[in-house]
């Protein structure tokens, strides 16, 4: 089997995708929502993410935010594992019945004053799922919600966008 792959390969050479074009514009677009993001908070901003039941495809998405073309833990924006040291919740998907509670008791243990972003169609409004015997619906259902992130899945600078516009909230209450 292997000598059939390495033999293939030998003949097309080897076939891989061209890293994505995110270009220059959306790039310094990202740049410009970090700084805002820092400039406004005074202080680095710590993320809890919360999977209440999705697809794992809003995941990929915020995990993109990690990587060299966003590289937003490199201006000082993190994801955190405890809730306890966060200041926003991002969650995706509709919130199972299994997750209810899990998702009642990290709201309960983030810190005040806290925000919680609904990231993609199944946490904005059910998606395809709604609700049904086995999901709560939409994550508002279940706790406040700041802002929600529309897409299937939303883009890393959507996902950005939807951030910052979570803080700014913050700071006009």
């Amino acid at each position: 089997m292997i000598w059939k792959v390495i033999h293939q390969i030998a003949k097309t050479g080897v076939c891989t995708e061209a890293a994505p074009d995110i270009g220059g514009v959306a790039q310094a677009e990202a740049s410009r929502i970090q700084s805002e993001l820092l400039t406004i908070l005074g202080q680095a901003l710590t993320i809890r993410e919360v999977d209440a039941g999705s697809c794992n495809g809003c995941e990929l998405e915020i995990h993109a935010l990690c990587n060299p073309y966003y590289n937003i833990e490199g201006l000082g924006i993190r994801f955190v594992a405890s809730p306890r040291h966060a200041d926003m919740l991002l969650v995706t998907g509709p919130v199972s019945r299994n997750m209810k509670t899990a998702l009642i008791r990290t709201y309960e243990a983030t810190p005040d004053p806290k925000l919680v972003v609904a990231v993609g169609d199944c946490a904005c409004d059910g998606g395809i799922f709604g609700e049904s015997y086995a999901t709560c619906g939409r994550v508002s259902n279940v706790i406040p919600v700041d802002e929600v992130i529309t897409g299937c899945p939303p883009a890393p600078v959507d996902i950005l966008h939807g951030i910052l516009k979570a803080v700014r909230r913050r700071v006009q209450k």
